[in-house]
This record gives structure tokens, sequence and C-alpha cells, in this order.
């Protein structure tokens, strides 16, 4: 008799843990991102993969900021670095073949091309290295296009209280 209680016991925990773990929410997995990385790691692997994508993709007159953000809230640690790069479009080429040209050259590169950007028409989405990209038109300029790079979520240093600001990284993009 008590091992049929011990056995429904462990069957029932078994269960229990196994239906938890099946609806764990995404915001748990910013709990435990990995090994931890500095502000200056954090920053360069997102500054390096810009520079990057400006070089593979060709793009021209690419301006960019940089911006440590939170990737639970708007304060607390884990953080990411984010790039928005703003760069022309070539007239030559309608936006859709232009950004499916950059994704194929990226993907020649290494980077995977990931289901659409729902947001942007003709949007790319891209990843390599834990690093996410996405590129589009600029809906509210049409010579323009935008690229968004977020690194992971690794930089745990708290910057609870500080305030978040664009740092201007055009100059390194080349």
């Amino acid at each position: 008799m008590t091992l049929v209680i011990l056995s429904t016991s462990l069957i029932v925990v078994g269960v229990y843990l196994a239906v938890d773990r099946l609806h764990a929410k995404a915001s748990d997995a910013v709990q435990h991102p990995g090994p931890a990385a500095t502000d200056a790691q954090t920053q360069t692997e997102v500054v390096q993969q810009a520079r990057d994508i400006v070089a593979i993709a060709g793009l021209r007159q690419p301006t960019g900021g940089y911006l440590l953000m939170s990737c639970k809230n708007r304060d607390d640690p884990p953080y990411q670095g984010a790039v928005y790069l703003d760069f022309q479009l070539p007239t030559d080429v309608s936006p859709d073949q232009y950004f499916r040209t950059v994704a194929a050259a990226m993907v020649a590169r290494g980077w995977r091309e990931g289901l659409p950007a729902n947001q942007h028409l003709f949007g790319r989405n891209l990843s390599k290295d834990g690093v996410n990209a996405i590129l589009y038109p600029d809906l509210d300029a049409s010579t323009h296009g935008v690229a968004r790079i977020y690194g992971q979520c690794h930089d745990m240093t708290d910057h609870r209280g500080a305030k978040a600001e664009w740092t201007d990284i055009t100059d390194r993009l080349h």
C-alpha cells in the first residue's frame, strides 16, 4: 500500500512539472539569459553586426543610433543593445526586390531568414549569433530604409534609474 501511495505521488509530481514546463511564459526565459555581458560587450555585439549589415548590403548613407534597453520592461535587467539604422534606398529597383536581394546577401554570409516582418511591407527578419535584424522600407520617407538590430539579453548590470539615451554611432558603421 505504501508503495502505491509513493508511486502515485511521484507520478502526480512528474505530471505537474511537465505541464508547468509546457505552460512556461516567454518572459521566464529572460530570467536566465546565459553568461552575463558587460555594457561594452553588449554594445559591441550589435554595433559590429550593424557594421557588417552596412557592408554586406552596401547600405547607402547609413546613419545609426545605439541604445541599451531592458528585455523585461522599461527598467529592470537583463538588458540588450539595440541599433536603429536609417539609409537611402536605391531608386533603380523596387523596395521588394531590394530587400529580397539584401536578405539573400545576408543569408550567404551566415544570417538566417525568419518569418516575414508582419508590420512592415517588404520587410525582412534575419538572425545570426543571437542577434536579430529587421529591415524594411520607411513608410514615412519613401526613399529611406530602416534596420533595427537587437542583441542578446545578457547584460545584467543594473541600470534602473539611469536615463536611457541614444548614442550616435554613424561614424562606427564603415
